[in-house]
């Protein structure tokens, strides 16, 4: 098999070279050059064409994201950031996501030298799904805040619950999509692959460009119309009836599926406590998780969808939800909000 060919792009001389030492382990992936700032890693880019670019999220001359915001509009190429875990390295690596970066490892803290060979596997593990990411709809494509859509009332829905699962890629697709739900929208629950900390900046960013509230899930939090919660990373989020109400618990548990927060664990208990009155989206991602779940919501009666090949970064966990039997549909990531919101108005004849 052909190599993976990476170009390293950091400001720190002993993090490029730690970096490439530890890719150059794998048979896989071949380090085909570095840059010390994205100046010269612009011209090593169109010199080396590398598959895949490591870029640090806060450098001097010039960050990772306003690099980004130049490069993919005209050379898109897969990205996965190397973010600090300090506050404002979160919040740079977020804007990241939404210039185009495929997705992100978190550097050790100066404390945590040891996690060094698990980040470093990490970082091989996503340097290999960025590369067979799509990236090509970044071509030609400008800066641009998502219109709010106001849509039709409905009122009539608050019984339902929507359950939506996403991974790599799914942080961009839902910023597409959350805006379009007008503010009476059934009670939204969320998980997206990410590790804590950043989750709740994820939402917090989500409230300002959303009509409904976003906000990160603590248990006990009410499942209501006009609220979207999302899982916090690190914690398994279940969905649970008491009476006439639904709430989420988050707690600690292993790892389901590959993943905690897990779809499968969040869309499992919508079947189970919510089902026909459930709704379930599965966006972008790598692997399997949430297929086994929006199946076992299909089969308690709930409309799903998935997001379509052409339009996801990567068709893996939409793709494995739609040949399992749990989507009904493939669908343009576009046109999901009017689809949920059609089905909401026209109940379960609609077509989805």
């Amino acid at each position: 098999m052909r190599k993976i060919r990476v170009l390293i792009v950091d400001d720190s001389a002993l993090v490029r070279q730690i970096v490439t030492a530890a890719l150059s382990t794998d048979p896989g992936i071949e380090v085909v050059g570095v840059a010390q700032d994205p100046f010269v890693a612009r011209d090593k880019i169109v010199e080396l064409q590398p598959d895949v670019l490591t870029l640090d999220v806060e450098m001097p001359r010039m960050d990772g994201v306003e690099f980004l915001r130049k490069l993919m509009p005209q050379y898109p190429l897969p990205v996965v950031m190397l973010s600090s875990l300090t506050q404002r390295g979160k919040q740079i690596t977020l804007e990241a996501l939404e210039a185009g970066a495929v997705d992100f490892v978190s550097k050790p803290a100066g404390d945590q030298g040891r996690k060094l060979p698990e980040v470093m596997n990490e970082l091989r593990t996503k340097i290999k799904i960025a590369a067979s990411a799509n990236v090509s709809h970044w071509k030609e494509k400008r800066s641009e805040a998502i219109p709010k859509k106001i849509t039709r009332d409905l009122k009539e829905s608050t019984d339902k619950v929507i359950a939506l699962g996403a991974s790599t890629g799914g942080t961009e697709a839902i910023r597409r999509i959350l805006p379009c739900f007008p503010v009476d929208t059934p009670g939204m629950v969320i998980v997206q692959h990410m590790p804590p900390g950043f989750t709740k900046m994820f939402a917090d960013r989500l409230n300002t460009q959303c009509q409904m509230e976003v906000r990160e899930a603590v248990s006990g939090d009410r499942i209501i119309p006009g609220r979207v919660l999302i899982a916090p990373g690190g914690l398994q989020m279940r969905v649970h009836r008491s009476g006439g109400i639904y709430e989420v618990i988050c707690q600690e548990g292993e790892k389901v599926s590959g993943h905690c927060p897990s779809v499968d664990v969040m869309m499992n208990s919508v079947a189970q406590e919510v089902g026909a009155n459930s709704l379930g989206i599965m966006l972008t991602g790598m692997g399997s998780d949430g297929a086994e779940g929006m199946l076992a919501m299909r089969k308690k009666g709930a409309r799903t969808v998935a997001q379509n090949e052409a339009t996801c970064v990567v068709y893996g966990m939409p793709k494995q939800a739609f040949e399992k039997g749990g989507a009904e549909s493939v669908q343009p990531l576009d046109a999901i909000p009017d689809i949920i919101l059609n089905y909401l108005h026209k109940g379960k004849g609609a077509h989805i």
